[in-house]
Parts: structure tokens; sequence; C-alpha cells
């Protein structure tokens, strides 16, 4: 699948400028240093390396590439308009906000959610670099403000992966390593309700690597994974199935089985053979990938055309499906999820019985 990208009018060698200057803008903000009257030392220099490291810990790795997306996209807007990104300017951001809702420039039209993500992405930027921006500014505001009301429309979710989707799918892998390997993604994310990057950031155990973010368990009646999601530290119970070919536990124990893996990274490449699992984690755009593959290979929603189709299903597709096919209170969904809210949680459930509590009959009509 290609990845968005935004159109533009300028020259090859004008875009190689502006990456360079971004690129150096990016890194002069992202430095934290010692303040000058403070002279260095081997003790203070570690000290600033580790601050360093916990700086670029405080967002997700997709997180802060989002955010420097968006401030390169805004600086290079600026240059173009002859206008300077330092110090914020509430009022040339407003005029980028309008810019980006009206489609006037060489960029396409934004949606309402994705500018406001932008503006989220300016004051981030903003901030590491020892500047306050004002969102509640009138000329940013208002701006925005009335781009909710002008344009905002009900959100569009991605379709959810029902039961009897997420066993079509994994019908079409073959049981070589790699087919073992991108069954048990598929059946634990949907099972756990999982995010994709924690689908790919999973350990065996605790401690493994410094790049994971969760390990797991396996026990006769299940698995447990220890996530450091997006919302704290949770633990994910994931029980096993009726049968061999959909319990999610005994595809994990025949992928580690067969791969051979017993250290390290859950889920990891395979030799171009695929008769090898490699050392190398997975990115999480793979399951992406594959979600969209099996999609197409399962013939799900085959009515719509093929790029519909992949349109429709993501990452979240997995989430989504565990929340609309779990006949369970909604609570153990809603923790299964890791949300903090049962709106939240509602809003992943593509189908439920939405007249279940009937206020027009309890109020006497």
């Amino acid at each position: 699948m290609h990845s968005e990208t935004e159109e533009s009018a300028s020259a090859p060698s004008d875009e190689l400028d502006d990456a360079r200057v971004d690129e150096r803008d990016q890194k002069e903000s992202d430095s934290i240093a010692l303040p000058s009257h403070v002279a260095g030392s081997g003790t203070m220099d570690r000290l600033v390396n580790t601050a360093r490291e916990y700086a670029l810990a405080a967002a997700s790795e997709n997180t802060l590439k989002a955010y420097a997306k968006d401030w390169a996209h805004f600086a290079r807007w600026c240059r173009m308009k002859g206008a300077e990104s330092l110090p914020p300017s509430p009022e040339m951001i407003g005029l980028y906000l309008a810019d980006l809702a009206s489609g006037s420039g060489p960029s396409r039209t934004l949606s309402v959610s994705t500018i406001d993500r932008r503006l989220s992405g300016l004051a981030w930027n903003y901030a590491q670099r020892g500047f306050a921006l004002d969102r509640k500014n009138r000329h940013i505001a208002t701006v925005l403000a009335g781009i909710k009301r002008k344009h905002a429309r009900p959100p569009v979710q991605k379709e959810a992966i029902l039961a009897e989707d997420i066993l079509a799918m994994v019908a079409t892998l073959p049981y070589d390593l790699r087919g073992l390997r991108d069954r048990a993604i598929l059946l634990l994310g949907y099972a756990g309700g999982l995010r994709r990057s924690e689908i790919v950031s999973l350990d065996v155990h605790k401690d493994d690597t410094p790049d994971s973010r969760g390990w797991i368990e396996i026990f006769e009646k299940g698995a447990l994974l220890t996530l450091n999601a997006k919302t704290g530290w949770r633990a994910v119970e994931i029980g096993r199935g009726s049968k061999d070919q959909t319990c999610p536990v005994h595809a994990l124990e025949q992928w580690l089985h067969f791969a051979k893996i017993d250290f390290g990274p859950v889920f990891v490449r395979t030799s171009r053979d695929g008769t090898r699992a490699l050392e190398a984690r997975l990115n999480d755009k793979h399951v992406a990938r594959l979600i969209k593959r099996t999609v197409l290979d399962a013939g799900i929603r085959s009515e719509l055309p093929e790029k519909e189709r992949l349109a429709l299903f993501s990452g979240h597709s997995l989430r989504a499906g565990l929340a609309s096919s779990a006949e369970v209170d909604e609570r153990y969904v809603q923790k299964q999820l890791g949300h903090a809210s049962a709106e939240m949680t509602r809003r992943y459930q593509r189908r439920r019985d939405r007249f279940r509590v009937n206020l027009t009959k309890a109020a006497g009509l």
C-alpha cells in the first residue's frame, strides 16, 4: 500500500534543499544541552545523553515521526509564503490551518481530525524549541472552530473483522514457517484486541530487548500478555480456543516451537526462502499489510472493488472485530482493549444491540 504524500509544486532540487533544512532544524530542536553557565564534565555529559534518551521515550516512535513530518510541512509552507516559522505567530498558523482546510494551496484538502493533529504536532515542536503555542489565541481558536463547524464529518471508521472473517483469513495462510507466524499474529491480535504496535513489540520474556513493550507467559488455560500500552501497563488474558485450528495460544506455541524462538522478539522476519526465523523484529506495518492481503485472499466484501476493500480494513479492524463480536458484558471488552471509558469501547462496536435500553417506553411513551 502506498503511504499518503503531500503534493508539491516546487522543483526536485528545491525539495532536496528543504529536506536538508528541515532535517537540520529537527536535529537542533531535539538537542538537550547543559545550561550555558554550567561547566561540562564526564558525569554531566552522561546525564545530558540520559536526558535525551528519556525525551525520545516521551512519545511513541510513530508519534515522533508524525510530529517531525508536521513540522517539516509547516516549515516548508512558511518558506513558500516568505514567512518565518520561528517564533510562533498565531496569525500565520491561523492562515496555515485555513490553507489546509480549503485546499487553496498545492496540498490536498485535509480532514478536520488531521488538521487538529497537525496543530498538536506544531504545539509539540514549538515546545521542544522553547516556545509556547497558545492554541486558545483567537487567530487560531476561531479559525479552527470555523473549520470544524463547516467541514466536520462523522468519523470514518475502519470495517470490523468479525469472527467468520478472521477464520476465513487464517484459512488462506499456508503451514510453512511464515504462515505459522502470520496465523499467530492474526489470531493473537484478534483475541487480544491488540494494536499492531503492541503485537510486534512483544518479547518472549521480560526485559529480553531494550525496545520491548511487553512480554508473554503461556499457561495451561491460556496466555497472559503484559503490555506497556498507550494508557500505561496493562495485562491482557487470552484464553485457549475451542479447537487448535483457531486457537490463538496454540498458534503462538506452534510459531515459537518451529521458529525455535525462546528469547527476544516474538514476531521476527523470516529468511527469503521462508525456512528460518531471523533476529530482526517485524515492523508494525507488516500487520497492516497482512490484514489487507488476507482480506483480499479470503474474498471478504468481494462485492466491492479491490481499492475500496483495501481502504476498509486496517490494523484497527482487529480491535473493532473483537469489540463487535464478543458476546460478553461490555466491561470485559473495555478491559481487554484497555479503554478508560465505556464510551470509547462503544466506538469500536460496529454491531451491537443499540436499542436494548428503550428510554422512550421507559418515559411512558
